[in-house]
């Protein structure tokens, strides 16, 4: 179980920062999915960041099947993302100079080995997104969906417990946005994973099974 607990973050110092996120609470129990929408500037970007592990909140506890990444020192974190957690982010984040199939491979490559059974799951997570042609390809010879496939393939190669999307169709359009839902949603449901995705698209949202939106910093009930 995902459990976000009265979660807050300023940004400054106490008193005069800027505070993005205020008492954000709520839970996503394995196999669900949940669309956080909201305007820009809400703060969606950066509660992802903080259920990730990658940004501190400035109170409140996130706690993934029971542990909580920031009660652990920085290089335990590091690990309990790598293991537990995928990312699917709107700008790709794909190693230019890499083919297709070895930016999938990057989560293995963290764990600085690559064993025989992470390429084949990487080339078969590339031919379940449609891309078992392309994976010799380098990210510049790509369209923009086959990008977003290939990122989508990434965040899964682990099978991870919790995939957290950040906007992840906010530049395709309509067809490749569908397509790129599709894989998400099977993808994460077929290893028994929860889905968290951050959208201001409201036919990706509505694919989720529960909807929340946030504003100036604060949760809907």
């Amino acid at each position: 179980m995902l459990e976000v607990d009265r979660i807050s973050k300023t940004f400054g110092t106490p008193g005069s920062g800027l505070q993005v996120l205020d008492d954000v609470s709520f839970t996503v129990e394995p196999g669900r999915r949940l669309a956080i929408m909201g305007p820009s500037g809400s703060g969606k970007s950066t509660l992802l960041a903080i259920i990730g592990g990658l940004e501190r909140p400035t109170s409140g506890a996130v706690r993934l099947d029971g542990v909580d990444p920031f009660a652990v020192d920085a290089v335990c974190r590091a690990r309990f993302r790598n293991e537990r957690i995928g990312f699917v982010f709107q700008d790709h984040h794909l190693v230019a100079g890499c083919t297709a199939l070895d930016n999938v491979l990057v989560p293995a490559l963290a764990r600085g080995s690559v064993p025989l059974a992470g390429v084949e799951r990487a080339a078969a997570l590339l031919a379940r997104v449609g891309l078992a042609d392309r994976s010799g390809h380098l990210p510049g010879e790509l369209s923009g969906g086959e990008r977003q496939r290939v990122a989508v393939a990434r965040a899964l190669l682990f099978r991870p417990r919790l995939v957290l999307a950040d906007e992840p169709t906010g530049q395709l359009d309509s067809r490749a946005a569908a397509a790129v839902t599709d894989l998400l949603i099977e993808l994460t449901a077929e290893a028994g994973g929860m889905l968290v995705v951050v959208t201001h698209d409201a036919g990706v949202a509505g694919r989720m099974g529960a909807v929340r939106q946030l504003v100036d910093g604060r949760l809907d009930a």
